[in-house]
């Protein structure tokens, strides 16, 4: 079985960064694309980033761009999400995703049903 585990969500203030860390774990596991998503109380799970784990292109959801950064350290199979310039609106819990394939492509990137494995999610709350 595959692990993914979720790390550096918390409480900030607007305004503020934070960096959340899904390291993955278990059988050997060939990654394709890798993402985040997140889910907010009373809503859908939201494509938040994606990559395919060469590096080769990033997709990001309208919300976050240009002030999300996915990046992936394929030695400590981690994929990490920088998120800058924090709103009250980015409340949710984060989820990582992995796929069992490589996608170039942003529609397939950014839909759930692509991705195989998922972490337990990280809580991320930002205060006004």
């Amino acid at each position: 079985q595959v692990q993914l585990a979720e790390s550096g969500g918390g409480l900030v203030q607007a305004g503020a960064s934070l960096r959340l860390s899904c390291t993955r774990s278990g059988r050997r596991f060939n990654a394709g694309n890798l993402a985040w998503f997140r889910q907010a109380p009373g809503k859908e799970r939201e494509f938040v980033a994606s990559m395919p784990r060469d590096g080769g292109a990033t997709y990001y959801g309208d919300s976050v761009k240009g002030r999300f950064t996915i990046s992936v350290d394929n030695a400590k199979s981690t994929v990490f999400l920088q998120m800058n310039s924090l709103q009250p609106e980015d409340t949710a819990v984060y989820y990582c995703a992995t796929a069992g394939t490589i996608y170039y492509d942003a529609q397939l990137a950014s839909r759930d049903q692509t991705y195989a494995y998922w972490g337990q999610g990280t809580q991320v709350t930002v205060s006004s």
